[in-house]
């Protein structure tokens, strides 16, 4: 074999797989068309900010990466919830003391995962990187697999691992369908400076449209800073991205139902697509679909990447118990991960589509709902301890 394992995608699920398995003595090779931007100013670079929850931290404590992150990280300690879809504000807080956790995890910036996570990747002697290439075929035998890249060279691997996101080629090659739900939403990311401090709380504010949330960031130039994540429907959204500053400022300001003080945009803007995505199956012979290849779904409960992370952390564990690709280990993937994440994508799913609806009965009975779910302890409890991946 000339490689063990190779990942196809380097972002940050297929970065921290590479990390995760490389620190266990696996030959990785890591490929991705494009390499990783990892400055806040660069070209390309991927402004959106992602909560690591605290099971994505023993994950990267053990691949030795977490040291690299965890001076930069903000702490997310009270997850609360606002309702403003009647006129008047009402707010409910998940504390994580409540599951006895100091916090539920941290935020970081996207492109500051990358440049740490790379850092890891390149500082481990067993782990290859060949960026500016992809995966243009894939042949499977029971002895292995053989991949083709672009530029016509070709490697032979134990495991193919595809964390080439939600239109992933390597799902395609391997003819795994999956299932689409698209929401008709965009989700607008930018950055935000407050009076008020954010205390390491996470606020998500709904109405109609989709939530408005403000995930807390580090202080800057003397000024609390939060990122904003905006979901809405697609023509409003685009309607919004075209407005000039001040505009967009303050229909930011009316939305957040004023919670933080008055909002001061510091950052540029983007818009991105809403769907949902789950693969039909996990598994070809000789690969292994993860992350957004295997998953897709709105960013609602910061379960996106964290749920990718569960993907890799149980391959690094069935790769310790089973030959290395082989059917054993790739039905034991299936069993312990398909059922997950299904159950984790209706539960988005079904949360997403109740923060859309605008009549006036939906919106009380989601008020009715978050009210229930808060003041009946145990329940609040198992839902925090679920959200946390247990």
């Amino acid at each position: 074999m000339d490689t063990d394992i190779l990942i196809s995608g380097a972002g940050p699920a297929g970065l921290a797989a590479a990390c995760a398995l490389g620190a266990e003595g696996h030959r990785v090779t890591l490929v991705d068309p494009a390499p990783p931007v990892t400055g806040e100013d660069a070209p390309g670079a991927d402004l959106r900010t992602t909560a690591l929850l605290q099971p994505a931290r023993s994950l990267l404590e053990r691949a030795g990466a977490w040291d690299g992150l965890a001076g930069h990280g903000t702490r997310l300690d009270v997850m609360r919830i606002v309702d403003a879809s009647t006129g008047a504000v009402a707010s409910r807080d998940f504390a994580a003391g409540d599951i006895g956790q100091e916090s539920f995890g941290w935020n970081f910036p996207n492109w500051l995962l990358r440049r740490e996570l790379l850092a890891r990747v390149e500082a481990l002697p067993n782990v290859q990187t060949r960026f500016g290439l992809g995966v243009s075929g894939l042949f499977t035998r029971s002895t292995g697999a053989r991949v083709t890249l672009s530029d016509g060279a070709r490697l032979t691997a134990a495991l193919v691992l595809a964390c080439d996101g939600r239109d992933s080629p390597l799902r395609e090659l391997a003819g795994i369908g999956a299932r689409t739900v698209r929401y008709g939403q965009t989700a607008l990311v930018f950055a935000v400076a407050h009076e008020v401090p954010h205390d390491h709380v996470s606020t998500e504010i709904h109405r109609s449209g989709g939530p408005f949330t403000l995930v807390p960031l580090p202080d800057r130039d003397g000024a609390h800073r939060s990122a904003v994540v905006w979901m809405d429907e697609d023509a409003e959204q685009a309607r919004r991205l075209a407005l000039d500053e001040d505009a967009f400022a303050a229909e930011s300001n009316a939305r957040s139902a004023g919670v933080m003080g008055p909002l001061r945009v510091v950052s540029p803007r983007a818009g991105w697509p809403i769907l949902s995505r789950l693969a039909d199956r996990l598994t070809a012979p000789r690969l292994a679909l993860a992350a957004e290849a295997a998953h897709a779904m709105p960013p609602i409960g910061a379960q996106g990447l964290n749920t990718s992370l569960k993907d890799i952390a149980a391959l690094r564990d069935l790769a310790e118990r089973h030959p290395l690709g082989g059917p054993e280990m790739l039905a034991a993937y299936q069993r312990r991960r398909w059922p997950d994440m299904a159950a984790r994508m209706a539960g988005i799913d079904l949360l997403n589509r109740t923060s859309i609806a605008g009549g006036a009965p939906v919106q009380a009975l989601r008020s009715a709902g978050i009210r229930t779910i808060h003041d009946i302890a145990p329940v609040r409890r198992t839902l925090m301890r679920m959200g946390l991946g247990s």
